[in-house]
């Protein structure tokens, strides 16, 4: 690190290249570039930055309260003024992390240590100061022209990583306070501390009150729960696992898609758990192995990727092609009626025919009710090319012969004549 006689400002010397080392090992470094990939719109970028940054571009990096500088080369030499811009706190927010990491000596062993405790962290974000970057805290500029992140400021911030594992008081300067100013701060803090305590090193002698009633007097105050946050547009992109070096027996492009699907169904669930009258309504049934098969089927572009969940559950290309679309039209009740061929109990049986009885005929007044064929729940039209099939659930789902099979036709109707119309015109 070269000192430039600016407590505010910081110089350290371009690293050496680093083929197939991690770029964070501790957990602070680790997040910080966990908010890069969450920020950046491009995960392509990211992983071209990082190449960019284990090939030893970078330069030096210059760090001052607020932003990072470096000058990072492309393969053909060309040369790019890079920064990446990050928020400072305010005198607020420094106040109360200083208060908080002064009240605990381990915390100040810790910093000493070059170590950032984690109960630190967390506390500081309840107290509404996050020490860690998060999504949109970055705030990139380069000099190729991009807008959001491009391998450059991916190849800055990787390189950053670098240094935060081996001093944390860089994320610190970034925030807005250089080593010397904020361990004298954290001293004086210290010290008004211990003058606060009596004479003979106890706690003042104020008892204060009981928490129940100290909880009773406030109870009645409280102020009311904020609303809850906005539900992102979109998943947040998964961790970027491609490294020269693919660790023995990983599938990397499997792990990857694993986490895009992971995202996705976390976004759906927060979805539905933030939708008027979640909470009356019964939680779903855990899905089955076969059955969260077909749902990432469904979400996987890649062919290779669709053809190892057919066969890990026993389908065909072409009966995983027919369970994907059953399970778009219904999700697990759809795909049970393709593929649970059940037999109905009596009061199930009555319920069904008294509903084919009630149902309107097909087609103009006074035309006959179409004749359909039962075998267990599922009622053929015959010489028509349609079939009804009845659920667990007690909904009716259509269905279409097409070259010799039958082919979910739509999502469930609540009756047989709406589910029968569904399945389309006669042959």
């Amino acid at each position: 690190m070269n000192d430039t006689g600016d407590p505010y400002e910081k110089t350290f010397a371009a690293l050496p290249p680093a083929p197939g080392r991690a770029f964070a090992r501790t957990w602070w470094g680790q997040a910080w570039l966990r908010a890069l990939e969450e920020s950046a719109l491009d995960g392509d970028q990211v992983r071209h930055g990082r190449r960019v940054a284990r090939s030893g571009a970078v330069g030096a990096v210059s760090v001052r309260p607020g932003g990072l500088t470096a000058v990072v080369r492309d393969r053909d030499g060309t040369a790019h003024r890079t920064d990446v811009l990050v928020q400072e706190f305010s005198p607020a927010e420094w106040d109360r992390l200083l208060g908080l990491a002064a009240a605990e000596s381990g915390y100040i062993a810790a910093l000493l240590d070059r170590e950032v405790p984690p109960e630190l962290a967390q506390d500081a974000a309840a107290a509404g100061v996050e020490l860690l970057p998060g999504i949109g805290d970055f705030d990139p500029r380069c000099d190729c022209g991009e807008w959001d992140h491009c391998p450059h400021t991916a190849a800055l911030c990787h390189q950053v990583a670098r240094l935060l594992d081996q001093d944390p008081f860089v994320l610190l300067l970034l925030r807005g306070r250089g080593e010397r100013e904020l361990l004298d701060g954290l001293e004086a803090r210290s010290a008004a501390n211990a003058r606060a305590r009596t004479p003979d090193g106890g706690v003042p002698s104020d008892p204060g009150v009981p928490a129940e009633q100290a909880y009773a007097a406030a109870r009645d105050g409280l102020p009311s729960l904020p609303p809850p946050p906005d539900l992102p547009r979109t998943a947040g992109q998964p961790p970027a696992l491609d490294t020269e070096d693919e660790p023995a027996g990983l599938d990397v492009d499997a792990v990857e898609f694993l986490a895009r699907a992971a995202a996705a169904e976390a976004l759906r669930m927060l979805a539905e758990a933030l939708a008027p009258g979640h909470a009356d309504r019964p939680a779903p049934a855990p899905l089955t192995r076969a059955e969260d098969a077909v749902r990432l089927t469904r979400e996987a572009d890649d062919v290779r990727v669709r053809s190892r969940l057919a066969a890990a559950t026993g389908r065909s290309r072409a009966d995983m092609e027919r369970a994907v679309l059953a399970w778009g039209f219904g999700a697990a009740p759809g795909l049970a009626a393709l593929e649970d061929d059940w037999t109905p109990d009596r009061a199930a049986l009555a319920r069904a025919r008294a509903a084919l009885a009630a149902a309107p005929t097909d087609g103009e007044a006074g035309a006959e009710a179409p004749v359909l064929r039962r075998v267990r729940a599922r009622w053929t039209q015959t010489g028509a090319g349609r079939q009804i099939r009845l659920g667990r659930e007690g909904r009716w789902w259509p269905y279409r012969r097409e070259e010799g099979r039958w082919i979910p036709a739509g999502p469930s109707a609540p009756d047989p004549a709406s589910a029968l119309e569904a399945a389309g015109p006669t042959d």
